[in-house]
């Protein structure tokens, strides 16, 4: 009898260990489509971060170690955006649909025109370079947070990135006109992924060698009060739907209610599960970059941009 079950479930496993593992969370129902599978749609990469989505439902992503922004399109399929990049990690659109990169090869934010006009904005804080400017979010009226964690990178060779340059991992604040950069978050041990409702009132920042998720009240000057512990789970990359549920990378795609009560956990069969983002013209896909993939997963409910 052991032998049979131990036979079934590897089969199980070849053919559909995804779907299997994402039924087994009942609270996922509200979330996952039904009969939903998580489908690699591209893969051969050597690590893949910062998903984010035009008005067309394209998911744009970075292939960070072969320092290149790549796009999928759905009728096209895959091909390079950017190359070289910087070595661009977190991404975000701005309402003028630029690209705004954490590009850490030289710890720096950078905007991308549609055009790919590469503009430095910013790369110092207080006099010093930034740790490795790692994922943002930037306001409907212009306004970029960014975390900045330490991370060394074996393609770093300036004497300021063999030792973490700023005296903290902090969160930073930039204005809409780019001439202010403030320092917002100063307590945590290792702030990660970031994103914000789309009512501009709440930040949401993972704290991922705290082991936490913390919720901030969004101030009209670009400050942060009112920290509240959100979840017990400190991650990567993060994001939000309309229904003011929060997905959270670690060791797949996490998933919390608006409460913090978590729903369930999609698994996801690679090493590391970096970031995601919503995607297709509806909003409805779930995107994942997942080390050396790109995954996809069909929703009930409508994503956020």
């Amino acid at each position: 009898m052991k032998t049979y079950y131990k036979s079934l479930f590897c089969l199980i496993a070849f053919f559909g260990f995804t779907s299997f593992l994402v039924a087994q969370d009942a609270g996922l129902d509200a979330v996952i489509a039904t009969g939903a599978k998580l489908e690699k749609v591209a893969g051969g990469f050597q690590f893949t971060e910062g998903p984010i989505v035009d008005k067309k439902g394209n998911i744009y992503f970075t292939d960070q170690p072969n320092n290149r922004i790549m796009k999928w399109d759905n009728k096209k399929g895959i091909s390079v955006f950017l190359e070289p990049a910087g070595r661009a990690n977190g991404l975000f659109f701005d309402k003028d649909m630029n690209i705004w990169a954490c590009a850490d090869e030289k710890n720096e934010i950078w905007k991308i025109s549609p055009d790919k006009k590469v503009e430095k904005i910013v790369g110092t804080f207080d006099g010093l370079p930034f740790n490795g400017p790692n994922d943002l979010w930037i306001t409907s009226t212009g306004g970029v947070y960014f975390t900045d964690p330490f991370f060394k990178r074996d393609y770093w060779d300036q004497d300021h990135q063999k030792k973490m340059p700023q005296p903290l991992q902090g969160v930073y604040y930039m204005s809409p006109d780019h001439k202010k950069v403030i320092r917002v978050v100063d307590d945590m041990k290792q702030p990660n992924g970031i994103v914000g409702t789309p009512d501009g009132k709440t930040l949401f920042i993972s704290d991922m060698g705290g082991n936490k998720t913390w919720e901030y009240t969004l101030n009209p000057d670009g400050s942060l009060t009112n920290k509240k512990l959100f979840c017990e789970m400190g991650g990567d990359g993060m994001t939000i739907d309309t229904e003011g549920n929060i997905y959270l990378c670690k060791g797949g795609v996490n998933i919390f209610d608006k409460t913090g009560k978590k729903l369930g956990t999609i698994k996801v069969p690679e090493g590391w599960t970096a970031n995601l983002c919503f995607g297709d013209k509806d909003l409805k896909s779930l995107y994942v970059t997942a080390s050396k993939s790109l995954y996809k997963i069909r929703l009930k409910v409508k994503g956020t941009r």
